[in-house]
């Protein structure tokens, strides 16, 4: 199942973020003027402060890579403008990003890597590792649950969320998504 930009904008219309609306213009902003503000975008985070937006967008591509189910393509684009929506200067956006600088670190100091150059294997244990897998969400919590919250399940939301990721698991109407009495009198597919 392929995941669209559409898919994204429906996803974050679905959770209420208001930053979707703005989506596309601020995409094209962007790209006709180098990068927010006019200033060129380095997708490289040296460990000092918080990543930008490239750096996180990169993350967390390759940890949806890693913990989308394999039926899913399209992951690049629709995290992408996913996270258009959401790190638009907001407290969670800075949660993300703060979450990311922490688990960047960590795959740095073990792996002597950032978390996109790890191969997936790599990125699971690092996860593991964290104790994300395990740990219960919690955005003021220990750096796993952080992890958690901001990471591993705003990547889950966004999927499931989404009319496409839906499908997946026998959603066919995510909630904000239309519909009508009738399907859900009929049930899942």
């Amino acid at each position: 199942m392929e995941l669209t930009r559409r898919d994204a904008a429906a996803a974050l219309a679905a959770i209420g973020a208001t930053g979707g609306v703005a989506l596309g213009v601020r995409r094209a902003a962007d790209e006709r003027s180098g990068g927010p503000g006019g200033e060129e975008v380095d997708p490289a985070w040296d460990g000092e402060g918080l990543p930008g937006d490239e750096a996180v967008r990169t993350a967390m591509t390759a940890v949806a890579r890693t913990v989308y189910p394999d039926a899913v393509s399209g992951i690049d684009a629709f995290v992408e403008a996913f996270l258009d929506g959401r790190l638009d200067g907001s407290p969670h956006g800075e949660g993300i990003r703060a979450a990311v600088a922490e688990a960047e670190s960590a795959a740095r100091s073990w792996y002597d890597a950032p978390i996109a150059d790890l191969p997936p294997a790599d990125r699971d244990e690092l996860l593991r590792e964290l104790g994300a897998d395990v740990a219960g969400e919690n955005p003021g919590g220990t750096t796993a649950e952080r992890v958690r919250y901001y990471v591993v399940n705003e990547l889950l939301l966004a999927l499931y969320s989404s009319p496409t990721g839906g499908e997946l698991v026998g959603i066919e109407n995510p909630q904000g998504h239309p519909g009508g009495a009738e399907s859900y009198r009929r049930g899942p597919r």
